[in-house]
């Protein structure tokens, strides 16, 4: 049986790749993950199973597709699901100029009902879930009513899951770093459209930083998405599955996901990965504790060389022990 959306790690650009997935995964067992925002035209132009690769231990794992064309956003949704994917996502969030220019990402929130023409198309071309992620608003579109009406045309196409990101994004003006900074957080419109909208399953996105904070929002919503908290401290997962989840297994420590993470490590160096595109996941891993800097000074510096490999993980990992 696939877990609940209670909590989930939100797909971030550059970060949530495979090999930090998998990282993430040793961490929680029941955690959800998201991919990297990919845009339907390079799922239907590129190596869509390169660019969709994942590990079987990463479930329950979601894709996330960028685009504004139905019938792309169709075939791109039915690779994911090919490849065993438990939910397809669209991306209604992204203020960055690039994903403008492609007429996708937060922008659509202007549009809903071309967002509802693409979540029917992808409905009807897949079984997986097809949900949505998206801001409480857009430029001057930022009241309640305009986002009370996204969610309500967009929900007749058959959304009954949505991830609101409890910031509006401006378009003009700020970049996509201060769009997660700048606009100021309204928590209470999330929990409103929770209230309107009984019968769908509403997922709380924004500034949330520890699994206290976690537990607080989990009694207005259904569920709630951490974002950069995850990445740079990644431990504040370890007692999400006790938490959120009712397991009765015991957290996991930071030496035993290191030890975990080394069989895959050297499968991907065999495979002709680079250290330093697993390493620099990691680099999080011991923050806060005796010695942190020193794990990340000797992966930073050394991970890129020819030849670095699993033993560059122990040495580091001795000096935070040391």
């Amino acid at each position: 049986m696939i877990p609940s959306r209670r909590l989930s790690v939100a797909p971030m650009m550059d970060w949530t790749d495979r090999h930090d997935r998998y990282f993430l995964r040793l961490i929680s067992k029941s955690t959800w993950l998201y991919t990297e925002m990919i845009t339907s035209a390079a799922v239907r132009r590129g190596d869509w199973r390169k660019l969709l690769a994942y590990d079987q231990t990463e479930h329950p794992v979601a894709a996330q597709l960028g685009g504004s064309d139905p019938a792309e956003l169709a075939m791109a949704a039915v690779r994911v699901e090919d490849l065993g994917y438990d939910e397809v996502n669209l991306n209604v969030g992204c203020p960055s100029d690039r994903v403008q220019s492609g007429r996708f990402g937060a922008c659509l929130m202007a549009e809903p009902e071309l967002v509802a023409d693409c979540v029917a198309a992808m409905r009807a071309a897949v079984q997986i879930p097809v949900t949505v992620k998206s801001r409480i608003g857009i430029d001057d579109l930022d009241s309640y009513e305009h986002l009370h009406h996204f969610i309500s045309v967009v929900s007749q196409a058959g959304c009954r899951t949505f991830i609101v990101h409890a910031r509006k994004a401006w378009l003009q003006g700020l970049s996509p770093k201060q769009n997660r900074e700048i606009p100021p957080l309204r928590y209470e419109v999330v929990y409103q459209i929770k209230r309107d909208f009984p019968g769908l399953e509403i997922i709380l996105n924004g500034g949330v930083t520890t699994l206290d904070q976690v537990a607080t929002h989990l009694e207005h919503v259904d569920g709630v998405m951490v974002g950069r908290a995850a990445y740079h401290d990644p431990m504040i997962l370890a007692d999400a599955d006790r938490r959120f989840y009712d397991s009765t297994v015991p957290a996991i420590d930071r030496d035993s996901v290191i030890q975990q993470l080394l069989p895959y490590i050297e499968r991907e160096l065999a495979a002709g990965c680079q250290l330093k595109h697993i390493s620099r996941h990691i680099l999080g891993l011991y923050q806060g504790v005796p010695g942190a800097r020193a794990w990340r000074r000797i992966l930073s510096e050394n991970a890129h060389l020819p030849g670095a490999g699993v033993e560059l993980l122990r040495e580091a990992a001795k000096r935070v022990k040391g």
